[in-house]
């Protein structure tokens, strides 16, 4: 399936616009009579998923035999019903009165029951998948429910990201509904090419192991892929998981990556209210990473976030916040955890060098949140209390070497002439 597009170039979607688009790109006949369950982000996503929700639901919803839907949430914590309302932009009163029929599951990537297993992609594909980076074979774990249904939908946006290149598309199978098998591996796999040489980058090792594993999952699969600038909706893409991502990156790139002409030595990072915990703030990190200088600071300022992570704390607690090599050049005292959480750890902490029982950073990173000062310094960060700092004393001076991001997160930073797969 082709993709269809609606990308108006200069302007925002209408609501108008996204209505139409669904209800005449979307042929509702598809839909008769099936089963359907939407694959929708949690609340760390900014896309128009309500908006395109209820959409969907007035257009298709009364000619299906189900119309449900399940949270991607990878290994992030489950969402309240008033967190999913807030998904959804729809009020309890709404929900009970107008989307009663609509069941709304939480993933459970930790509950073996809620899993099924499609195979194995063998050691062979791996090795040619990563480029010889591993050879190994890699069980593929995905939600059950996706075998009770006939038409699986994803709905969501693509922005430039750390693992896979660019998100959305098949990764909202993988991690987003997956088991831990796959979901470790192909984050490991991503460290060690590094953050600097995936974020951005359309066609990674990461996302060919994550189309492989996409080719696997069952059923009639498609996909509504958002690209938004800011507040407003640039453009829609729908077909299906590849072919509606390919067509949202190639939209993506121009509006999400920023481009700057030096690096900076201080960089003040504003994590938006969403990344409630520094696992989902780290991208503060991930997306200035290539324009921070060596040497440099940067600064998660997020007065809000209280947790490392409600999932994964503890063991982050336990290994800390490291570079790459400081995990591959001690492997036998890593290697049986979760990979998942080293990969984090090392696009946390960014790059550098482990020589001697000897760890330098390339350039520092410090949070200026609400975990206290004790934690920070245990799990390897630098610590700043954020009440003193103002972020407007570092608007207005990048030529001093000061990048002040109010919004951090989905916008990657790159330098001039520094192409994609650039090792800094």
């Amino acid at each position: 399936m082709d993709a269809s597009i609606i990308a108006p170039e200069g302007a925002s979607l209408s609501p108008e616009d996204v209505s139409s688009f669904i209800h005449t790109r979307i042929n509702a006949a598809d839909f008769a009579g099936k089963k359907v369950l939407l694959i929708i982000p949690d609340g760390t996503r900014t896309a128009p998923v309500g908006e395109v929700f209820k959409n969907l639901h007035d257009h298709v919803a009364a000619q299906t035999t189900a119309f449900d839907i399940l949270i991607a949430l990878g290994t992030h914590a489950p969402m309240s019903e008033d967190a999913i309302n807030a998904r959804l932009d729809i009020t309890a009163e709404e929900r009970a009165a107008r989307y009663s029929q609509v069941r709304v599951f939480n993933h459970e990537w930790d509950n073996p029951q809620a899993l099924s297993t499609l195979g194995a992609i063998p050691s062979s594909e791996i090795a040619e998948l990563s480029g010889g980076l591993f050879a190994m074979d890699v069980e593929v774990r995905i939600n059950k429910l996706v075998h009770d249904y006939d038409i699986l939908l994803i709905i969501g946006p693509v922005f430039p990201h750390e693992v896979v290149g660019f998100s959305g598309g098949n990764k909202y199978f993988f991690p987003g509904i997956s088991g831990p098998e796959v979901l470790n591996f192909f984050h490991w796999l991503a460290a060690v090419v590094t953050n600097a040489r995936i974020i951005g980058t359309q066609w990674t090792p990461v996302r060919k192991v994550v189309d492989r594993a996409g080719d696997m999952v069952p059923g009639d699969k498609r996909c509504i892929a958002a690209v938004v600038h800011g507040p407003r909706l640039a453009a829609l893409c729908y077909g299906t998981p590849r072919t509606a991502w390919e067509a949202a990156c190639k939209l993506s790139a121009p509006i999400h990556i920023t481009v700057k002409d030096r690096p900076f030595h201080t960089i003040l990072s504003c994590a938006p209210k969403m990344y409630d915990e520094l696992w989902v703030g780290g991208k503060c990190m991930y997306k200035l990473e290539p324009v921070l200088a060596d040497g440099g600071e940067l600064i998660i300022y997020a007065p809000h976030i209280h947790e490392v992570s409600i999932t994964h704390g503890k063991l982050i607690e336990e290994i800390g916040y490291h570079c790459r090599d400081y995990f591959l050049k001690q492997w036998d005292r890593f290697k049986d955890y979760p990979w998942g959480v080293l990969a984090h750890s090392t696009h946390v902490y960014g790059q550098g060098t482990y020589e001697n029982g000897v760890e330098t950073p390339r350039a520092r990173v410090t949070l200026a949140t609400g975990i206290p000062e004790e934690i920070c310094r245990k799990i390897n960060l630098g610590y700043r209390d954020p009440a003193s700092i103002r972020p407007e004393d570092f608007a207005g001076r990048e030529e001093e070497g000061v990048l002040w991001v109010p919004k951090a997160g989905e916008e990657l930073f790159r330098l001039k002439n520094q192409p994609p797969w650039a090792v800094l």
